[in-house]
């Protein structure tokens, strides 16, 4: 009983509240189920698993803040308990989102730290592990089996298997694509698959460009959604895959992919001929 005054106390400020309630994990879940519909005590013990005794002394807590009131055998939550909710689920999914971006943070353009922090929640973050290293590759395989155009800036995720044999389904399927890369990058995987290639390039609807010096990342623009390529530096290793359909993002990763078009050339294949 002691330990509950104490922990009690400990809720004179605002810090002290955050603590209190990110101390045990029922707690946040009780008051936002509470924000929900009014629930009695017995649906809070098996909505979070804990005992009724707990459940009894967390309503009791919560009474003391002001955060629900009782009616009946139910409890609800005042106006003030709706606001401290919503800032605690806020809360938790930036910061779940930061632990997601916290990953690939070196990686990304400098411009993704500048988006509104809202946004940062609309990112899909996909990161390669020891038990899964070919996870973003994944991603962005079941991505361009669903695009209708594709363009994108250093593409090397698009040209590794399985991939590429999807990109090459695409184009056969009329898909328009356009994709813009390194010299020595195209050269090498034109050098490499040169059967596959010269079909291809004869192709209206495929088209590859090239530019010398290219970010470190890659863009893709796959309909509305955007892919941003994180690379290894040196070995080109696909680190991560970030994916949205934030239409600002789009204006953004658009206008750097039109950047570099503007001054890129066609690639020629008999540069490759030694």
């Amino acid at each position: 009983m002691a330990d509950d005054n104490i922990q009690h106390r400990q809720t004179d400020s605002p810090t002290g509240d955050i603590a209190y309630l990110a101390r045990s994990r029922h707690r946040i879940p009780a008051l936002v189920a509470l924000t929900e519909r009014p629930r009695s005590r017995s649906e809070l013990c098996e909505l979070t698993g804990v005992s009724d005794s707990t459940i009894r002394r967390t309503l009791d807590e919560f009474e003391d803040q002001i955060w629900i009131r009782k009616d009946g055998y139910q409890y609800t939550a005042t106006r003030l308990g709706e606001v401290i909710a919503s800032g605690m689920e806020e809360l938790i999914e930036r910061v779940e989102t930061a632990r997601k971006l916290r990953d690939v943070w070196h990686w990304l353009p400098d411009e993704v730290g500048e988006f509104p922090v809202e946004m940062w929640t609309d990112l899909t973050v996909t990161v390669a592990d020891p038990d899964s290293p070919y996870r973003p590759v994944n991603r962005f395989e079941f991505l361009l089996r669903e695009a209708t155009a594709v363009r994108y800036l250093r593409a090397e995720i698009a040209l590794m298997d399985p991939c590429f044999d999807v990109l090459r389904q695409r184009i056969n399927d009329g898909v328009d694509v356009t994709v813009i890369g390194r010299p020595n990058c195209n050269a090498y995987f034109y050098s490499n698959y040169p059967e596959h290639n010269r079909e291809l390039l004869q192709r209206d609807n495929f088209t590859v460009l090239e530019y010398d010096d290219l970010p470190p990342y890659g863009i893709g623009l796959l309909d509305e959604r955007v892919i941003i390529s994180c690379y290894e530096q040196g070995s080109g290793t696909v680190r991560a895959l970030v994916d949205t359909d934030v239409p600002s993002v789009h204006e953004w990763a658009q206008s750097i992919y039109e950047r570099y078009t503007s001054d890129a050339h066609p690639f020629d294949p008999q540069s490759t001929v030694e």
